[in-house]
């Protein structure tokens, strides 16, 4: 069941400094908006990696930074290693026009139970890069809950320490005032105790503070989908909405 019934005001001042923070960070220099190119080296490997990033990042003008990253390939199953260019001054920076949320309701601070699995366990999830191909994500325990009496076990995925968990409902894709993002949201799992991934205990899941993924910035992410147990049957009309730029602005045509 949800946590909270009437909005209190320190909950309020908070998410509203949930906002402000999300909006610093997406057009940060090195934030969502300002990745212009992800490019995969072939002819690279993890020992090189870093000297070819330094070569290329070299030739680039102020205000531009280079990192690199590394995946497992979909068809070989082997390491591939690449590179990013982040621009401070990217356009769709300056085309950004806010993030659109839908009103703060604390009906949508649901707890759940985190309940541990034995093991490495990985679960596929389908990427929105990668033309319906899947990439097993290692997702360290079950997230239960029952909302508007139907009981959910969703997946929760390893992001560096922190559980992620991408979900899906029937707002996503829809062209209205109560649409959000179409290929879903994402959003962090909070525990209530100093428990890891090895301890079962209670969750929060504040689905206000559930945020459109990188892709919905730039689409040089490939971000992963919601599998099918991730998936609300109604709305839920609580977070982040979707990204607004300026109306001469196509994001898919950078």
């Amino acid at each position: 069941m949800p946590i909270h019934t009437a909005p209190q005001p320190n909950a309020i001042a908070e998410h509203d400094a949930w906002r402000d923070d999300r909006r610093a960070a997406v057009t940060a220099p090195l934030g969502n908006l300002a990745l212009v190119e992800t490019r995969w080296l072939a002819e690279e490997t993890p020992a090189t990696v870093d000297a070819a990033a330094a070569a290329i990042a070299a030739e680039q003008p102020s205000g531009v930074t280079v990192t690199t990253l590394r995946r497992t390939h979909l068809d070989t199953g082997q390491d591939e290693v690449g590179i990013r260019r982040w621009d401070a001054n990217a356009p769709a920076i300056g085309a950004f026009d806010g993030i659109e949320v839908f009103p703060y309701d604390p009906a949508w601070v649901q707890t759940a139970r985190f309940t541990p699995v034995d093991g490495s366990r990985t679960v596929p999830f389908e990427h929105i890069r990668d033309n319906g191909g899947s990439r097993e994500l290692v997702v360290p325990g079950d997230i239960v809950f029952t909302r508007d009496g139907v009981e959910y076990t969703m997946s929760a995925f390893d992001d560096g320490g922190t559980l992620l968990l991408v979900f899906g409902d029937a707002t996503n894709g829809r062209d209205d005032e109560s649409g959000s993002y179409g290929a879903g949201r994402f959003l962090f799992v909070q525990r209530t105790d100093d428990g890891g991934f090895g301890t079962a205990g209670e969750v929060v899941l504040d689905f206000n503070r559930a945020f459109v993924p990188p892709c919905g910035f730039s689409v040089q992410y490939n971000c992963p989908m919601p599998p099918p147990q991730n998936r609300f049957a109604g709305d839920l009309l609580a977070g982040e909405r979707i990204v607004r730029f300026r109306e001469d602005f196509d994001l898919y045509a950078v």
